[in-house]
């Protein structure tokens, strides 16, 4: 009875061995100093652990930046995924075309990381080299509705993305908001897109949404501004979403 006794103490004082494991240390990506100052300085707005944790990076994975941009997000992947990671940042080839510094800049990752490989191809067509565990795509979905692109790039990217990830793996996006029932209609002029949006075709790509965070709410944004408007710039209402792909 004793050692009974004993037993079940020692059960209640340990916790379970999930709860053990080791959360992911992302203050390491953070102090990586391959980060330049001008990402640093945008941390305390854009929130890098907490949006590395909401997807759920961990060392070794293989991961996308999905439209890359600048490379803020993929610097962050690189040092977070590790050397026995992989990380790969594209760049649509329309930005490329229309602006060399897209170019530039996904040179100058790729060449400073050793575990960041670029990738460019048509938007709709991200030409990634092997499956992914997660991609990542951050305030760029929006832009697969942009007047320039035909009509249906927004679902054959989603399909791309869709095919790009290993069963079970995941996509998390997160987007300027637009007013809620506008849809796709205010992606080309404000920058925006209706969360619902956003659900609705990535669910039919395939993908089951499985969490949300309030990460970049700002109730004060009326979301009917450009998101490069000054007075607002920096201060937008962003939805976060993750997606997982079934397997």
């Amino acid at each position: 009875m004793i050692r009974l006794l004993t037993l079940a103490l020692l059960l209640a004082a340990s916790p379970p061995a999930a709860a053990r494991a080791a959360a992911p240390d992302y203050a390491a990506a953070l102090a990586d100093p391959a980060r330049p100052v001008a990402d640093r300085e945008r941390d305390t707005a854009r929130k890098p652990a907490e949006l590395l944790a909401f997807a759920q990076i961990e060392a070794g994975e293989t991961v996308g930046d999905f439209v890359m941009g600048s490379g803020y997000v993929t610097r962050l992947l690189a040092a977070a995924v590790g050397p026995a990671g992989k990380v790969y940042g594209f760049q649509p080839a329309e930005f490329i075309a229309f602006r060399k510094q897209y170019g530039d800049d996904q040179a100058a990752v790729d060449a400073a990381y050793d575990n960041v490989d670029a990738v460019a191809g048509p938007f709709a067509a991200p030409a990634f080299p092997e499956p992914l565990d997660t991609i990542i795509t951050v305030q760029n979905f929006h832009d697969l509705y942009l007047k320039p692109f035909p009509e249906g790039t927004g679902d054959k990217g989603s399909a791309a993305l869709f095919a790009a990830l290993k069963p079970g793996g995941t996509l998390v996006v997160v987007d300027h908001s637009a007013v809620e029932g506008s849809g796709t209609a205010a992606a080309d002029s404000l920058h925006r897109i209706d969360k619902a949006a956003v659900i609705a075709v990535l669910t039919r790509a395939g993908f089951v949404l499985e969490a949300e965070s309030h990460l970049y709410r700002r109730a004060d944004d009326p979301r009917t501004a450009n998101v490069f408007d000054e007075a607002i710039r920096g201060k937008t209402d962003q939805f976060a979403l993750r997606f997982r792909k079934p397997g």
